[in-house]
Formats: C-alpha cells, sequence, structure tokens
C-alpha cells in the first residue's frame, strides 16, 4: 500500500480486539480486498490491540503504520475505552466500529457509507448475518420486555429504515454526532451494552439512527468470549446505563431484572 499520509480520510474504521486469533486478519484481509479505498487513501484503518496475549496482532507491529493502516497497543482497557481510544486518533468524517471477526463484501464501505447523502441520517448499519449461516440476518436490533436485546426482522420493502439500537459489529456514525454524545460510555468496564448505550444516547439526543438492509456483512457469533467476561461486568455496565439515562421507574425495573438473572 502507497503512503497517503498528507490524504485526509474520508471515513475511518475502528476494530478493537483481544485475544482474536487469525480473525484479526480475516477481517482486515476482507475489508482491504473488499475496497481500493485504503490504498487511495479514503479509508483509514485503525486497530486497537486491547492487551491481547495470544499475539493476535503481532503481525501489525512492524508494518501497521503506514499506507493507512495503524496499529495502536493498550493494556486493557475494556470495549468502550477502546473504541474511544481508537475514535480519538481518527482522521475521518465518519467513524465505523467494527469487530475484529466480521467478513464485509466488494463495496464496502462506500455502500454503507451511501446512507449520509440523506442529512437526516447520523448513524447506520448493515444488515448483518451469521459467520456460519449467512442465510440468518438481523436488520438492527430492540429490546424486549425483560431488556434483552433481539434482532429486528427485514424491514419494509427492503428500504433504508430507522431502529432502534444499531449493533456494534459494524457501525457507521457521523464524527461530529459521535463526540457530541461523549462517545461510548468512559465508565463502562471490560464488555456489555456499549453499543446500545451508544444508541440510546443517540436517539436522547436527537440523532437518527438506519439499517441499509441493502448492506450485508457476516460476523462470527461466539459461545463464550476470548477473554473473561463476568456477569458482574455485564450488569455493571446495564446500571450505569439505566442510572444515566432511565427514570426511576425503569431504575427498578432494572434492578429488579438484575436481581432476577443473579
Amino acid at each position: 500500500m502507497l503512503k497517503q499520509d498528507h490524504i485526509k480520510p474520508e471515513a475511518s474504521v475502528i476494530i478493537p480486539c483481544k485475544n482474536e486469533g487469525q480473525n484479526l486478519k480475516m477481517t482486515l484481509d476482507s475489508i482491504l480486498a473488499a475496497s481500493q479505498d485504503v490504498s487511495m487513501g479514503k479509508l483509514e484503518i485503525i486497530v486497537v490491540d486491547d492487551g491481547s496475549d495470544d499475539g493476535c496482532g503481532d503481525f501489525l507491529k512492524e508494518s501497521g503504520n503506514s499506507g493507512g493502516l495503524r496499529y495502536i497497543s493498550t493494556p486493557g482497557l475494556g470495549a468502550a475505552q477502546a473504541r474511544n481510544l481508537g475514535a480519538s486518533t481518527a482522521r475521518g468524517k465518519y467513524l465505523i466500529f467494527c469487530d475484529a471477526h466480521i467478513t464485509v463484501p466488494a463495496g464496502w464501505p462506500d455502500n454503507l457509507l451511501d446512507g449520509f447523502k440523506d442529512a437526516s441520517v447520523d448513524a447506520v448499519a448493515p444488515a448483518i448475518g451469521s459467520l456460519e449461516n449467512p442465510a440468518a440476518i438481523g436488520y438492527g436490533q430492540t429490546w424486549n420486555e425483560q431488556l434483552q436485546v433481539v434482532w429486528l426482522p427485514p424491514p419494509p420493502q427492503m428500504k433504508t429504515s430507522a431502529a432502534p439500537l444499531l449493533p456494534g459489529g459494524c457501525v457507521a456514525v457521523r464524527a461530529g454526532a459521535f463526540w457530541q454524545v461523549g462517545g461510548f460510555d468512559q465508565g463502562f468496564i471490560v464488555w456489555g451494552h456499549e453499543d446500545v448505550e451508544l444508541s440510546l444516547k443517540m436517539w436522547l439526543f436527537g440523532y437518527r439512527l438506519y439499517v441499509d438492509p441493502a448492506v450485508k456483512i457476516l460476523h462470527l457469533f461466539r459461545n463464550k468470549h476470548p477473554y473473561p467476561v463476568k456477569m458482574d461486568h455485564f450488569h455493571y455496565n446495564m446500571l450505569r446505563l439505566a442510572y444515566s439515562h432511565f427514570n426511576k421507574e425503569r431504575i427498578e425495573k432494572v434492578l429488579g431484572l438484575i436481581n432476577l438473572s443473579g
């Protein structure tokens, strides 16, 4: 890849990772193969290796800071803060947050960013399918009565449609909107609810979130994390979300749900 450091990219892809094994390379290879935007300077990729101990980012240590690809190593900030760190170094007008275990189609991310041609769109996510079962596809998310995240069905006529929650596996956000709402919650720990909290916060600020069903990425859905995540971490983040944004009645409901699950 050619050095394009003098060109300001249109978008920044931010990929946090921790103990991803070969998944990180799979993700980067897929993104680089899908578009010439990185080599042309229109797109930068920022990998935030958040305390991995499996060497998943070793292949980037020598060559990961040139040609539109940057590698940042941290001692373990947690999913929310790792994303914010990557965003703080980003130069793009749009921030695209991606998990380190996805594949993307040809023409990505140009097709996803086309959604921002509509000035009312502040964040947009693609349809997300399963790497192991590509026919299983979700089109954004919402909460059920137990405040569990559930996937939405295809929107009417498969048109770009508003969605309550956008999954963090792949979501593009206007950089200005992202920073106005404060980014991902800096107080969140380890993993859990960071993408949900960002979506909720953006809606509360009056921003609009959409899903583009014409763009589909594939995501590796795992049965367990490659690093320790305790229910205490998950519950802590949920309570922080509730106390930050909910009224007293809804906070009490969250406390009840946590007591039932605990």
